[in-house]
């Protein structure tokens, strides 16, 4: 059970194939070539697929994962050790993408509602088209968003 075929491990993965080809062009996962030149994976790769997974769930883009691997020792997989750490970081972003998303629930009726992005009809939040100044588009919900 050293090397798993690439149809294996998409179907204990619950993935396609062509997901396994794309994370491992991504860095994110590796295999190697066996005699007759087909691709090849470690079990542990399950892990790694796990990981990808979960964290993308919690809105982690693959870009950040793939950073996340690069930073354990000699590119390892990632041990329960490394999940904590990993979650502990992750957890913090998750948290101030909720932050955002509550803040724009909550402004939803009256921003966006009352069309005050950089529009002149609202003189709640932008009497006078003041806004007009900052750009186009949703100016107001940009600016909490870059604040964060």
């Amino acid at each position: 059970m050293g090397e798993w075929a690439v149809g294996r491990v998409a179907k204990r993965a619950g993935v396609k194939v062509s997901t396994l080809h794309f994370y491992e062009s991504k860095g994110l996962i590796f295999s190697y070539r066996n005699a007759g030149n087909q691709r090849r994976y470690s079990p542990e790769v399950l892990r790694r697929i796990s990981v990808i997974k979960a964290a993308q769930k919690l809105g982690v883009t693959l870009e950040e994962i793939r950073e996340a691997f690069s930073s354990l020792p000699d590119n390892r997989t990632p041990t329960q050790h490394d999940w904590e750490q990993l979650s502990k970081q992750w957890n913090h972003q998750l948290q101030q993408r909720i932050h955002y998303l509550e803040r724009l629930r909550d402004s939803l009726t009256g921003c966006i509602g009352c069309g005050c992005l950089s529009m002149k009809n609202c003189p709640l939040y932008n009497e006078d088209d003041k806004l007009a100044a900052e750009g186009s588009g949703p100016v107001l919900l940009n600016r909490k968003r870059e604040s964060e």
